[in-house]
């Protein structure tokens, strides 16, 4: 089979609105929301949800600003990749087959580390909660390098931006029931006129997270797995690790020679601004007076409607009008909408003026994500799925989660109001490298 390419989502004929939104309804789509809500609920249990946690409990800014590294998890995934593409697991993958066994198999690793972490309070112990979350970010590593696989391998090329879309609405949905969901839980299990900080509230909150995995686990067992390729049996270990880990990057450099590199800067840099102000941005809640109540009901309420907004309109734009012209458009709004936050930082505690800056980043966010999603899914030749898109999305937050652990200090330092700005510069070259990788051709081995 041919890779996918840039070309392909623009050159076919457009469908009409009826068709690009009835395939949203399309089985393959709707197993896509499911699994994205699996994919996106870990992420801010490590992130955005503990920041608040360990904010709550007492821990410093620049501690929380550090922890943020285990996300460099999600950044090396492409150094286990190969094995997630290739290898058999015992029993499991005879019968569910290749991707289904690593998604169940990484499922079961991240409810069972949520539950230990639930258990375990800060304040008392650090370092059982830090262990937890790094295996909570290795297993959804895992579990993405599958689910990539399974979705490209799912449909062909027309589809990849709609099942982009609703992989990125569960994935956000997720997010928000991780983030919001688990606030609100918080909030309803403290114990009325007690301490700020209840312990008790947050092991609440973590055990119904590792209870939301349930849908995606369901949906795996009940899933069909996409039709399987013929792997050529390995002489020997030199061999397995040619065709595993050499081939996959250099049919990619092969095909793209030069250009390569232009892509890559991009996938390296596309998101820097959104992740390096998300890890400050619950600490800036709590230091800010809002409590979690309020930050769950408008995340909830206003942050729902404006991504799935995003979600569906980032996936609508990108088959109608190309995936690199809402490329663009997500990294300008994903610029500006840093600075909304700064402007919030000089209002203080206004919960009126916190709709707005959510629903604006939401919105933005959710147009941004579905079409890198579909951008990345386009550069992935199927023969080497699982390995390609590891590498792309691995790329994708290594430099910005890296950049992220010093957002702490940075803010101890200078304010919140300088951090958010400082974020908003960060946007500015991806413009430029949007608009080069916009003239990438095909490379002359794609076809």
């Amino acid at each position: 089979m041919t890779p996918l390419l840039p070309s392909d989502l623009t050159s076919a004929p457009k469908p009409t609105w009826a068709q690009t939104l009835r395939v949203y309804l399309e089985p393959a789509s709707l197993r896509m929301l499911s699994l994205g809500f699996s994919a996106g609920l870990p992420l801010l249990l490590v992130f955005g949800t503990l920041s608040f946690w360990l904010r709550e409990a007492g821990i410093d800014r620049t501690t929380i600003g550090f922890l943020s590294w285990v996300g460099l998890a999600y950044g090396f995934k492409w150094v286990w990749s190969p094995l997630v593409d290739r290898m058999p697991l015992p029993v499991l993958t005879r019968v569910l087959g290749r991707r289904r066994s690593w998604l169940l198999a990484s499922q079961a690793v991240i409810m069972g580390a949520l539950v230990v972490m639930a258990t375990t309070d800060p304040q008392k112990a650090l370092a059982p909660v830090v262990w937890c979350a790094l295996l909570v970010a290795f297993a959804s590593a895992t579990q993405d390098i599958a689910l990539d696989a399974f979705r490209i391998e799912s449909a062909d090329t027309r589809h990849q931006a709609a099942l982009a879309a609703t992989y990125q609405t569960g994935y956000r949905l997720a997010m928000i029931w991780s983030g919001a969901g688990a606030l609100w839980i918080a909030a309803r299990s403290e114990v009325p006129n007690a301490a700020l900080y209840q312990q008790g509230a947050w092991q609440t909150a973590y055990l119904v997270m590792a209870a939301s995995m349930l849908p995606g686990v369901l949906t795996v067992l009940f899933s069909k797995e996409p039709a399987q390729r013929a792997i050529p049996a390995a002489k020997n270990a030199a061999d397995w690790l040619r065709s595993a880990l050499v081939e996959p990057f250099a049919e990619f450099i092969q095909r793209y020679r030069w250009q390569a590199l232009l892509v890559l800067a991009l996938i390296a840099t596309y998101r820097i601004s959104d992740v390096v102000m998300g890890i400050m941005a619950n600490p800036f809640y709590v230091d800010m007076g809002f409590t979690k109540d309020e930050v769950a009901a408008v995340t909830k309420i206003y942050g729902v409607i404006m991504t799935l907004a995003g979600a569906f309109i980032g996936g609508a734009l990108a088959m109608r009008v190309g995936v690199m012209r809402v490329l663009m458009l997500g990294a300008v709004l994903s610029a500006a909408t840093n600075l909304l936050f700064a402007w919030l930082a000089g209002r203080g505690h206004d919960v009126t003026a916190l709709i707005f800056v959510v629903s604006a980043d939401n919105l933005a966010s959710g147009i941004a994500s579905a079409a890198f999603i579909a951008y990345l899914s386009s550069l992935t030749n199927v023969n080497y799925s699982a390995t390609q898109y590891a590498l792309f999305s691995s790329m994708m937050l290594l430099a910005p989660k890296f950049v992220a652990g010093y957002s702490g200090m940075f803010v101890d330092s200078f304010g919140y109001g300088s951090f958010f700005s400082s974020t908003a510069l960060l946007g500015l070259p991806v413009l430029v490298l949007v608009g080069l990788a916009s003239r990438v051709k095909q490379g002359p081995n794609a076809g």
